[in-house]
């Protein structure tokens, strides 16, 4: 079983900071590639990918919306991924979700696009309201 669990969204105001943690379980986080990606309010037929870290760590990308605000990390001790967001905007107002394409590659250093359909196994979500 591959299953994944967002947590650690909230109510921010502008400008404010919340990190994001992706907990894994039926599997070794440490050998997939993860995505992090958002739905906006009204928005529930469509996603926008955010952020991917590849199994070694080593490859790592953002959106453009959120270069140089947000930051992807992982500690494979505790088989957690981790999306820290800085400077926070009423425009990052979303669902965040965690997804990986369940699939192991020979280079930990490839990340999958950020499609959704390139993501197979995904969170149920966490809320991040920026607002004043």
């Amino acid at each position: 079983q591959v299953q994944l669990l967002e947590s650690g969204g909230g109510l921010v105001q502008p400008g404010g900071s919340l990190r994001l943690s992706c907990a894994a379980s039926g599997f070794t986080l440490e050998h997939y590639a993860i995505g992090w990606f958002r739905q906006a309010p009204g928005k529930e037929r469509e996603a926008e990918g955010v952020s991917c870290i590849s199994s070694s760590s080593e490859s790592i990308y953002y959106s453009d919306s959120v270069k140089g605000r947000f930051t992807i990390s992982r500690d494979n001790a505790k088989n957690t991924v981790y999306l820290q967001m800085n400077s926070l905007k009423p425009e990052d107002t979303a669902v965040y979700y965690c997804a990986t394409d369940g699939r192991r590659y020979y280079s930990g250093t490839y990340c999958p696009a950020l499609d959704v359909d390139e993501y197979h196994y995904w969170g149920q979500g966490t809320q991040v309201t920026v607002s004043s």
